[in-house]
């Protein structure tokens, strides 16, 4: 038996459950015909293509080993879809999303997983690395008596499971940015929390646009009736699906609580420019006094006249104009003071 799988690398890999018991880690692709003949047998294959483009043998295993219709191969490796459910009598066609917050950016990164069901097989196809994919085979090797015993539609239960929990992970990351964004403009300190707001805000609807239809998609596994799904095995499904529920209802919330920590940021950036506006109009009433003065002496009425007939003398009245105009700020100071304006 060899190590555990490296789904990370790409590229075609199965693994076998023939119907004597024995586990296969790495079964032969060529051989996958073999195993899909077994009905005793469980079979996963999983195809991993690189971000953004499909390989020709992707669609090759996918059309002409598993000869799934042409239009369910074309939506699985070249359309990305909302999730949906797809009956094609002897096979489902599943298209599931999983959320994360990618460590480095902080952005919400949606990752798409498009499965094909049958009644003793299980075929995933993905673009790019998906964590909780790697994780199952993982678990496959460290139980290799106790996983896939349950037959094809278990394995998918699982697989569902962990994307819902992966997903569950990233909504609680959003849920803590919220926080100290919140506590960031609490505080003043959100002078350029606007965008990180709109952010979390298209975050949350772009998983309330997920969410909405996965819950139908897992709601369907759960109560209707399909050819490759055991009556016995739709109470797990129901268990996910209550998962999803209340993921949606978690991101109907945390939508909400975004709507309100921009309606705080707004009311704090509003409160913050009362506070200039009322400190700029407070100069300028220290100052209105002293700007009254100046004007008046510079009319030159009569105090060039009454300095000339010695009833006034020159210094006496400029001193003066200084004394009036340094203490007249000062008293306006002290009387917004006292009555609260500062």
């Amino acid at each position: 038996m060899t190590g555990p799988l490296d789904a990370s690398r790409g590229g075609i890999r199965a693994v076998y459950r023939d119907g004597t018991g024995e586990l296969h880690l790495d079964w032969p692709v060529d051989r996958v015909p073999e195993a899909i003949r077994d009905p005793k047998g469980t079979l996963w294959v999983d195809i991993q293509d690189p971000p953004g483009k499909s390989s020709p043998e992707a669609e090759r295993l996918l059309g002409d080993v598993f000869k799934f219709h042409p239009l369910a191969v074309e939506d699985a490796v070249r359309d990305s879809h909302v999730p949906r459910l797809d009956d094609w009598g002897d096979h489902l066609y599943i298209a599931f999303h999983a959320s994360f917050v990618n460590a480095a950016t902080g952005d919400l990164q949606i990752q798409e997983l498009d499965a094909f069901l049958g009644s003793n097989y299980l075929v995933t196809y993905h673009q790019g690395t998906l964590p909780f994919i790697v994780a199952s085979h993982d678990a496959i090797h460290d139980d290799p008596r106790g996983r896939m015993r349950n037959g094809a539609d278990h394995l998918l239960f699982r697989l569902l499971d962990r994307a819902v929990d992966q997903s569950l992970d990233a909504i609680e990351s959003l849920d803590d940015r919220v926080d100290r964004l919140q506590d960031k403009v609490m505080a003043g300190q959100g002078r350029s929390g606007l965008a990180d707001i709109f952010e979390l805000k298209r975050s949350a609807s772009r998983l309330q646009r997920t969410f909405a239809p996965q819950r139908d998609v897992l709601g369907r596994l759960s109560r209707d009736p399909y050819r490759v799904v055991r009556a016995d095995h739709r109470v797990y499904f129901r268990d996910v699906y209550d998962h999803v529920v209340r993921i949606h209802d978690i991101t109907e919330g945390l939508r909400d609580l975004i709507a309100g920590t921009l309606d705080t940021y707004l009311t704090v950036t509003s409160n913050r420019t009362n506070d200039i506006m009322k400190a700029l109009t407070m100069v300028t009433v220290m100052f209105m006094p002293m700007s009254f003065l100046t004007g008046f002496f510079g009319m030159n009425f009569f105090g060039e006249a009454l300095a000339l007939e010695g009833q006034l003398p020159k210094w006496g009245l400029f001193l003066g104009a200084l004394a009036f105009m340094a203490l007249s700020p000062v008293a306006m100071l002290v009387m917004a003071r006292r009555r609260g304006w500062i």
